[in-house]
C-alpha cells in the first residue's frame, strides 16, 4: 500500500500550470513538515516534501493556499527516474502526489478546517467567499 498523509506549512506559493495539450491543471507546492523531537533540548527539525496535484481542484490550491499556511495532504509516495542531460547520470525525484487535501490553518493562526463552516464565517478572510456560496472544498 502506498499512502501518506503530511500536514505542515508551505515553503512558497503554489505554482500552478496547465499541459500543453488538454490544458489538465497541475500545481506544485513543497510542505514543510515538523520532524517529532524527543529531546526538547534540540532545535527542531522539518522534510521539505514536495507535492504535486492534477486536474481542477489543483486550480483550488493555487487560489487559496499560500507561503506560511498550514495544510494537509493525502496521497501516494512516488519516485521518478530520470538521466541529467548535462552529466548523464542517473538522478531520482521524489514527489507525493496529492489525492485530497484539506485547508487546517492560515500563517496569522486562523482556523480555516473544511470540515466546519462556522470557521468559515468567523475568519474574515473567507467570509466573502462563504457568501457567495463559491466555497472551494
Amino acid at each position: 500500500m502506498n499512502n501518506i498523509q503530511l500536514v505542515g506549512r508551505l515553503t512558497r506559493d503554489p505554482e500552478l500550470n496547465y499541459t500543453p495539450g488538454n490544458g489538465l491543471a497541475i500545481v506544485k507546492f513543497t510542505l514543510a513538515v515538523e520532524r517529532p523531537r524527543f529531546d526538547k533540548s534540540k532545535p527542531k527539525e522539518a522534510d521539505f516534501i514536495n507535492c504535486v496535484m492534477f486536474g481542477k481542484r489543483s486550480e483550488t490550491i493555487a487560489n487559496y493556499v499560500q507561503k506560511g499556511h498550514r495544510f494537509g495532504v493525502i496521497g501516494r509516495l512516488q519516485i521518478n527516474k530520470y538521466v541529467d542531460k548535462k552529466t548523464n547520470e542517473n538522478r531520482w525525484s521524489t514527489n507525493v502526489v496529492v489525492i485530497d487535501f484539506e485547508f487546517m490553518q492560515d500563517k496569522t493562526g486562523n482556523g480555516n478546517s473544511n470540515n466546519s463552516s462556522q470557521n468559515i464565517q468567523q475568519n474574515d478572510e473567507y467570509a466573502e467567499i462563504y457568501d457567495e456560496g463559491d466555497i472551494p472544498f
